[in-house]
């Protein structure tokens, strides 16, 4: 409960670490190091914990909605995968390494700054524009179908 000051948070905790020993508690050699053996092990799987919570946060869907881009929802419904992909193709190489790492390879802002060895603020324009480009693209790309459906 001192780690993660939540009760729930707290037993899930505890029972991973118990799922640990079971597990792996079998290369302790020295038995009488079990206490000490499953405290480390608690806090360090704290510690993942809270490097995941950071690198990917939970958002609610209204908190995030400012970051989130607005697309009509006749566009995505009639679009495959594959005509997304393909349409991700046809953005500017350099928005869409950022775009692909980021939504297709669920890299943090840090890892694709990394990865392209540019700043984390040039990642979030790149990704920004690459978005608007794709967003261009799927609206050219409804135009015709919806012109097709009125003309049944």
């Amino acid at each position: 409960m001192s780690l993660t000051g939540n009760e729930s948070d707290a037993c899930d905790l505890v029972q991973d670490t118990f799922v640990r020993w079971a597990e792996k508690g079998h290369q302790l050699r020295d038995q009488s190091k079990a206490k000490s053996w499953l405290f480390t092990t608690l806090h360090r799987r704290f510690l993942e914990t809270q490097r995941h919570m950071v690198r990917f946060p939970h958002l609610e869907l209204e908190e995030a909605s400012y970051e989130l881009p607005v697309f009509e929802a006749d566009a995505v419904v009639h679009l495959s995968g594959i005509e997304i992909v393909t349409m991700l193709n046809q953005v500017d190489p350099r928005y869409r390494a950022a775009v692909s790492l980021f939504y297709l390879e669920d890299n943090s802002y840090a890892e694709i700054a990394a990865v392209l060895d540019i700043p984390v603020g040039t990642v979030k324009s790149r990704i920004s524009r690459g978005l608007s480009h794709l967003k261009v693209l799927m609206n050219a790309t409804e135009q015709p179908r919806r012109g097709g459906e009125r003309s049944k």
